[in-house]
């Protein structure tokens, strides 16, 4: 091995920075690529602007966003998980008090914000003093989501979704005033995004248009992973077939207007299941990843690609074991968790089976993939795949000057759901 020490945990950092999940994933570019608007390191920058553009459907309070950049290090995880934590136990208090006194609406909002603020700190915690503290703060997350859904209007209705010898935990969105059969748009989330994201990428916006929508924690996600020990795997109509099956047994279904979106690492998932699951009238890919594997591998030293592709795992998994700093190795522990190994050769050789090279042109629903600009851990793939793809397809690009850019577009929620929702519109019509 050539690769030192140093350049080691420098190329495998860079690599952990692009591995690709949900809107709250660290960013792949130095704190040099762009302007930042916070703070110069990426992470703190892309979770706060995340934080901040929840705000656009009730899920954050703009001037506490705002309040707690200013109580942030730079580059201080301790600070930043201790300061969104804290937010995210006054938000919950807050709730609770609300809900005691009858104020229904009041103590929804103030449960949203606790869950934006809950969320946000997950992503700290793993390099901060004590990541043992994840799982701890992801059960707040969850009970505030669980105390949250009885108080929308209608109640958000938790589901059982009969999978594979089990039932994954599903929760069903109806649109106020419902009646007759109606199109219903079925949201997936990324590696590791919460319920709350599904609600405002995709939930809020489509109910307000007249849809109903079904989400769900799909294995490697959420309550799957963290009590059902179900890990992710590359096949994902496996997952999406049940999932339609559920829906269609529901009498409000439109079973010609059902549509899927995935977004981040859900732009691979959704269009892997529906080039086999044939029963989807249209889906969406935000953004599109046609090789999950590449933010994973893009960035590791020479030599440890070199171990990889020749299956020596034993001096692979010796030499990351030996070499990582203790940080990194943390990170990527938590990273490789979803994938059911311990083994960092195993998980690394699983991702490069996440790759749709193969299987896009068996597509045959619309498809509309977004292409934002500044786009950090699949750069370029979702022109890629629209290339793939035969079936009728939109790619849509979102600009810095929308105030659209970076992956999933956390800072232009409104015009996120005018362009998506408008064609799915027009599609399904």
């Amino acid at each position: 091995m050539r690769a030192n020490r140093r350049q080691f945990n420098r190329g495998v950092m860079t690599a952990l920075l692009g591995l690709g999940g949900s809107p709250g994933l660290l960013l792949a570019q130095s704190s040099e690529a762009r302007p930042h608007y916070f703070f110069k390191h990426p992470t703190f920058e892309y979770t706060f602007l995340i934080s901040l553009g929840r705000a656009y459907h009730a899920g954050g309070n703009v001037g506490k966003v705002l309040y707690l950049s200013r109580q942030v290090e730079d580059g201080n995880f301790e600070s930043a998980y201790l300061a969104f934590k804290q937010a995210g136990d006054e938000a919950r208090a807050l709730a609770e008090e609300c809900a005691s006194r009858g104020h229904k609406e009041s103590a929804r909002q103030a449960y949203l914000w606790a869950q934006n603020y809950y969320d946000s700190s997950t992503y700290f915690v793993d390099s901060s003093n004590d990541p043992t503290r994840f799982l701890p703060t992801w059960e707040l997350l969850y009970d505030c989501w669980l105390k949250a859904i009885a108080l929308f209007d209608p109640p958000i209705e938790p589901v059982n979704i009969p999978y594979e010898g089990t039932a994954l935990h599903g929760f069903f969105m109806r649109g106020r005033g419902a009646s007759g059969k109606r199109p219903l748009l079925i949201l997936g989330n990324g590696s590791d995004g919460s319920l709350l994201d599904m609600w405002l990428m995709g939930g809020a916006g489509a109910l307000a248009r007249g849809y109903d929508c079904l989400t769900f924690d799909g294995p490697g996600q959420g309550y799957a992973l963290w009590k059902q020990k179900l890990y992710f795997r590359p096949d994902w109509e496996k997952v999406i077939t049940p999932v339609v099956n559920y829906a269609l047994g529901r009498r409000e279904v439109d079973p010609r207007r059902i549509a899927l979106q995935g977004i981040s690492q859900g732009g691979y998932w959704i269009p892997r299941a529906v080039a086999f699951e044939k029963r989807i009238a249209a889906a969406i890919a935000d953004p599109g990843v046609v090789d999950v594997s590449t933010s994973w591998t893009s960035s590791l030293p020479k030599p440890m690609l070199e171990l990889l592709q020749a299956g020596r795992k034993a001096e692979f998994d010796g030499f990351m074991a030996k070499s990582l700093d203790p940080a990194t190795k943390s990170y990527m522990t938590f990273r490789m968790r979803p994938y059911g190994f311990t083994s960092y050769y195993d998980t690394y050789k699983a991702v490069q089976e996440y790759t749709l090279k193969e299987v896009a042109g068996k597509i045959e629903c619309p498809l509309l993939i977004t292409a934002p600009v500044n786009e950090s851990f699949w750069p370029g793939q979702s022109q890629q795949l629209y290339d793939l793809v035969t079936a009728p397809k939109k790619l849509v690009p979102f600009m810095e000057s929308d105030g659209a850019d970076l992956h999933c577009e956390p800072k232009g929620s409104g015009l996120r759901d005018l362009r998506i929702l408008d064609w799915l519109d027009e599609t399904l019509r």
